[in-house]
């Protein structure tokens, strides 16, 4: 059932709203490293599934476009998120990378059989007003010297959304294959570390901890559940709802005692539940009779 595949694609956005908090939890392992690390434990359930299922090896026998898609995908968003991170300030470099759910909302107007809502493009606005409102706390200044890192922020916006959206044209291809794009996405990781980074290991169980949660699940299971969302649900709810990882993230930290809940975050509230609301209400609302 659509309704179904896209509440299975939401649990993607819960885990990556506790990505920060586990990232900080988990010690001060360079990016390119924890990323070798965290995507070769995400591709471990699906190496274990096809040593108990050898049948299903053969969902990797896929078209050198399938490969291109999905590998582009997670390395080339992790790649030039880090590159933006490494050349620009977090803040302003981290709310142009989040322009991706907008731009899966938009650009869902090309996939076949999907219909573009002005209650879809409403939603998503909102939810990218409640996102600014949350990560411009302390103000934004954008910089013409860091205009290579705001490019790189802005590729990895497009790299995401792009992989989203090709994911949906190639809806036949088993969601086993996400297991290939992991590893694969480990190992050229791993070259990134050992090119350009200095290898720092975790000081504490809780680190080791933190590093292992990161792979099983908002680099890991995350991955495969979206990818399952995406084909099967409705990208649309999914793009707009995305704005809801920001905030989560945020209110987890507030939890866990690294901020505090103010009027700005409680109006970011309002924008993005409100935003994903609005561009679901058709399934929300939907009459009793409607089909999922």
């Amino acid at each position: 059932m659509k309704t179904r595949a896209t509440l299975i694609g939401f649990t993607a956005i819960l885990m990556w709203s506790i990505l920060a908090l586990m990232t900080a939890a988990s010690g001060k392992m360079p990016p390119f490293q924890l990323s070798a690390i965290t995507f070769a434990i995400g591709s471990l359930p699906g190496i274990l599934l096809f040593i108990v299922r050898p049948e299903r090896l053969k969902t990797l026998r896929q078209p050198f476009k399938v490969w291109l898609a999905g590998v582009g995908g997670l390395f080339g968003y992790h790649f030039l998120y880090f590159t933006a991170l490494r050349n620009a300030p977090p803040v302003e470099a981290g709310l142009i990378a989040y322009l991706w759910p907008l731009l899966i909302v938009v650009g869902s107007a090309l996939l076949p059989g999907e219909k573009l809502g002005w209650h879809h493009i409403l939603g998503a606005i909102a939810g990218l007003a409640g996102t600014v409102l949350i990560v411009s706390r302390d103000g934004l200044a954008f910089d013409p010297t860091y205009s290579l890192g705001y490019a790189a922020a802005f590729l990895c916006a497009f790299t995401w959304a792009a992989y989203s959206l090709v994911s949906r044209k190639f809806e036949a291809v088993s969601t086993d294959v996400v297991t290939g794009f992991c590893l694969a996405t480990s190992i050229l990781s791993l070259a990134c570390h050992l090119t350009l980074e200095t290898t720092v290991w975790p000081e504490s169980p809780s680190q080791w901890v933190a590093v292992v949660g990161l792979g099983l699940l908002p680099v890991g299971l995350a991955f495969y559940t979206w990818d399952y969302g995406v084909k099967n649900g409705d990208i649309q709810i999914l793009g707009a709802s995305s704005y809801a990882a920001p905030l989560l993230s945020t209110l987890n930290l507030i939890i866990f005692g690294f901020g505090d809940f103010t009027t700005t975050i409680g109006l970011a509230c309002i924008l993005i539940t409100g935003g994903a609301l609005l561009a679901a209400k058709d399934m929300v609302f939907r009459k009793k009779d409607a089909t999922s």
